[in-house]
């Protein structure tokens, strides 16, 4: 379009065109969202997301369009009207929550990893984590997901929500799934 003549008819048509284009772009990335979100909330009971300052991440230059392209705002109030409509329980946790920081096994914290550290040894028990694994693990139980005994030492009961058709009622005890499961 840019080198079209303004006023131009072949310019119109190249608008036309590119707005064609656009529009098959964003429906394609809303019809993915529409499926994923309908897939995460009829599978899972419980559904907890890190809120992220996504302004901050979008100032990274090397991260800001695969950012940008994935909607994740969208996601997330995709996710937030199923749950009520299917039932779920949704939360999300403070952003300040050092999830990728702190060791799932011990709660040490060591402080903050560049990002291309994807796995790391906790210096307090030696345990090896997978960042994205050990991020999961904080922010489940940051949700409160993984309580299992009330104050008298009992276990605790928990209701089980009516499943729509053709969906699971409940998951197993602890499966950890990561936004790179849900996309295969």
């Amino acid at each position: 379009m840019s080198r079209k003549q303004k006023g131009s008819q072949r310019r119109e048509v190249a608008r036309k065109k590119l707005a064609k284009l656009y529009a098959k772009i964003s429906d394609t990335r809303n019809d993915f969202l529409q499926k994923l979100s309908t897939r995460i909330i009829r599978e899972n009971q419980t559904i907890v997301l890190e809120d992220l300052k996504v302004s901050g991440m979008m100032k990274n230059r090397k991260l800001s369009r695969a950012i940008s392209d994935l909607g994740w705002r969208s996601l997330r109030t995709m996710l937030e009207v199923k749950s009520v409509m299917y039932g779920r329980d949704f939360r999300v946790i403070d952003r300040w929550i050092p999830t990728s920081q702190t060791g799932s096994g011990c709660g040490f914290r060591g402080g903050k990893k560049e990002l291309n550290m994807r796995e790391w040894t906790c210096l307090n028990c030696g345990t090896s984590h997978d960042r994205d694994v050990n991020a999961a693990i904080n922010i489940k139980v940051a949700g409160g997901h993984l309580e299992t005994l009330n104050g008298c030492g009992e276990r605790v009961r928990l209701s089980v929500k009516k499943a729509h058709l053709n969906e699971a009622s409940t998951r197993p005890a602890f499966q950890q799934l990561s936004i790179f499961d849900l996309l295969k």
